[in-house]
Parts: structure tokens; sequence; C-alpha cells
């Protein structure tokens, strides 16, 4: 690896940390913004989910500008948006301002800063034989941002109020700007992957759209995101509501995100190793069975530590296989676009996981429902992930369009 590539790669890594960060932060704003306002849970909820939903949906176009343009120019408007979305946040009134900031500016600021866009870019900075190790470094950079932000925030929280907490956040926020600038690739014809055929950036999406495989890849990463986006929005107030304190919350999230930094870049180094498909198969099974042993035990300091350990350790390794995935069926010229329309679908299943879990909380006022609707989607993924075939997709006519 050159200097230039390495820069590259620490860049993103750093970027990762951030943007992943402050996202897995936002749940504990959950019950001082519920104090302050009278808002119900099923209110704050959907501007979570909106978060999760605009930022999956803006992946696929923010992919697709990266891959035409570089990746400078959409890192440096995803900093700012994201940086807008926390500031007016801190003085929201309505659901309304709260859904446009927390939900739609913070959702297009996360788009173009976090994996969708970064982990392309560091794939492309490497050779193939290192593809999956930087996937799963780049993965594990995330999980740490998780683990050292999350904990920050709450102390944020503790020590000046939440509103202040937001603004000092959405500040800080402004310098992921400048890690833009090492990662400025550009698409080149150097980086389609030998023995793959050449194609348009249209011809590419419709081959994907038209492959059983990368549809399945699709339906599981709604698992994922159903799972993840629950866990992170509602694990803090799940736990004030059975009596512990709220560094409880956070600091089961940052050992979530502490844990799946080796478990990341585990999965990263495995999936060179192992049929991808297998590893995402025993990463569902795993998680099914983690919820439905936490769910049947006593209720505890301890049970939730070694939960969020064991729930750590495969909480973001699907995504070197997952992406490892995308790049063996059509390589990395338009992987930020065909990664950006797989993880459109992990977005669309966190917004069911977000919203159904303050709506039935609100109706029911417990988050069982939704913990057991997650352990079932899991067993379900990793049915799905099973006939999913590793090698690279068969071409569109070169008549369907051009980019």
């Amino acid at each position: 690896m050159n200097r230039a590539s390495l820069m590259l790669v620490l860049s993103g890594c750093l970027l990762l940390m951030l943007s992943f960060g402050y996202r897995s932060g936002f749940g504990l704003f959950v019950p001082p913004l519920t104090a302050a306002n009278d808002w119900s849970r099923e209110t704050i909820s959907m501007s979570l989910a909106i978060q999760n939903i605009v930022w999956g949906i803006l992946a696929v176009f923010a992919g697709g500008l990266a891959d035409r343009f570089g990746t400078r120019k959409v890192i440096v408007a995803g900093s700012l948006l994201y940086a807008a979305g926390m500031w007016l946040m801190a003085g929201v009134d309505t659901p309304w301002l709260l859904n446009t900031s927390a939900g739609v500016l913070v959702g297009a600021g996360v788009a173009g800063t976090a994996f969708g866009i970064v982990l392309p870019a560091m794939a492309k900075a490497v050779d193939e034989s290192r593809r999956q190790w930087v996937l799963g470094v780049g993965t594990a950079a995330g999980s740490m941002g998780q683990f050292v932000v999350v904990p920050v925030v709450q102390q944020l929280i503790d020590h000046v109020g939440w509103i202040s907490a937001l603004q000092v956040l959405a500040i800080s926020a402004l310098g992921m700007m400048l890690l833009a600038f090492p990662l400025a690739v550009k698409n080149e014809e150097s980086q389609v992957t030998v023995g793959l055929p050449e194609q348009t950036l249209r011809q590419a999406l419709m081959a994907a759209l038209k492959y059983p495989s990368f549809m399945l890849l699709v339906m599981g990463f709604f698992v994922c995101g159903f799972q993840i986006a629950f866990v992170t929005a509602h694990m803090p107030a799940f736990l004030q509501d059975n009596g512990f304190s709220p560094d409880v919350g956070a600091w089961a999230i940052a050992v979530i995100g502490l844990c799946n930094v080796v478990g990341a870049y585990m999965a990263g180094i495995l999936s060179g190793r192992y049929p991808k498909r297998e590893v995402l198969v025993i990463i569902y099974l795993v998680r099914a069975l983690a919820v439905a042993i936490f769910m049947l035990m006593p209720l505890s300091l301890a049970s939730v530590l070694v939960f969020s350990a064991v729930m750590g350790f495969f909480w973001l390794a699907t995504v070197p296989p997952t992406s490892g995935l995308v790049a063996v069926m059509f390589g990395t010229r338009y992987m930020s676009l065909l990664y950006g329309v797989v993880f459109l679908g992990h977005q669309l299943g966190s917004f069911c996981g977000v919203w159904l879990g303050g709506i039935l909380y609100d109706r029911t006022g417990s988050y069982d429902v939704v913990w057991w609707m997650g352990a079932l989607l899991a067993v379900m993924a990793a049915v799905v992930h099973w006939p999913i075939k590793e090698k690279g997709a068969p071409p569109v006519p070169s008549s369907v369009g051009t980019a």
C-alpha cells in the first residue's frame, strides 16, 4: 500500500468514527426530548425513522455522484448537512421541525459521510487481495466511533444539557469536511475488476436489479437495519424504563461498538477466507439466539453487558461480507451506487425498526414485541442468504441504455 492509499484509508477510518459515532448517540436524546416537549415515544421515533429512510434513499444518489465525480464534494456537502441538522435539532419545539432537522437534514448528512461513500473509496484504493481487510478495518473504525463518541455525548447531556450537547456536536461535525480531501477518489478504468464485463452505470444498475443473488442480499440487509436501528434508538429508553440510569444505556451502546471493532475486523478477514454468504448466515443466526436469550433471562446489569458484548461482535460484522459480495458481483467501478442500493434495503429495515419500536411501545407500554420480531427476522435473514451465489453477475445487453 503506497502513501496516498494509506492516507486515504486512515482518513476514511477517522471520518467513519465521527459520522457513525454521532449517529449512534441519537437514542440518548429520546428521554430528554420526550420530557422537554411532552412528546410521545412515537413522535420522536418517527423523526429517527425518517432519518434512516432519508439516509437510505439519498445514499443511492450520493453513491452515484461519488462514482461519477469523486467523493470530495459529496463528503463536504454531507458534513454541512449533518452539522445543520444537529444545530437545528437543538432548537426544536414542534414535531415538524424535529422531523426536518433530526430526520431529513441529519439523514442526508449521514448519507454523504458514512459507509456507502467511504467504504467504496477505501476499496478502490487497494488491490483486490486487500479489499476484504480494508472493508473490515473501515467498519471497525465506525464501531470504534460508537464506543468513543456515545459516552462523550451522554456526558455532554449530563453536564451542559441536551441543547448545548447538540450544538457542540454540530460544530465538531464541521471538522469532517477536512477529511474529504484525502478521500478524493475518482473513477478510473483500472477500477473495473478483472473477469467482469465493462458496463455503463445504468447497465450495472439494471444488471443488479435483475440478479436474484443481489436482490436476496438487499432483503437480508433489511433485517440488519431493523435490528441495529431498533437497538440504537430504543435500548437507552428500554433500560431506563426498567430502572437503569441513563449512563447504563450509553455504556450498553458503547460496549456494542467496542466489541464490534473486533467483530467487524474479524468479519473482514473471515470473508476473505470463507464464502461470504456462510459468514452472513452465521451472523444472523447468532443475533437471533442472542436476542432470544436476552429476552428470556432476568434483566440485570450483567445480562445487559453480556448481551451488548455478544451483539457487538456481530453488530456491523454484516458490512464487510455484504459490501464484499457487491464487489464480487459487479466489481468496484460502480460500487458506491450498487452498495447504496443494498443499503437502501438496510435503511428500509431501519425505518421499520425505529418506528415500530415507538408506536408499539405507545400502544402496549413495552418493547417486547419488537425484540421478538427482530429475532424472528434474523432467522429469516439467515435462510435468505443461503442461496446467494458468490460470483460475477451476468451483464445486461449493451443496448440497455448508457450512463
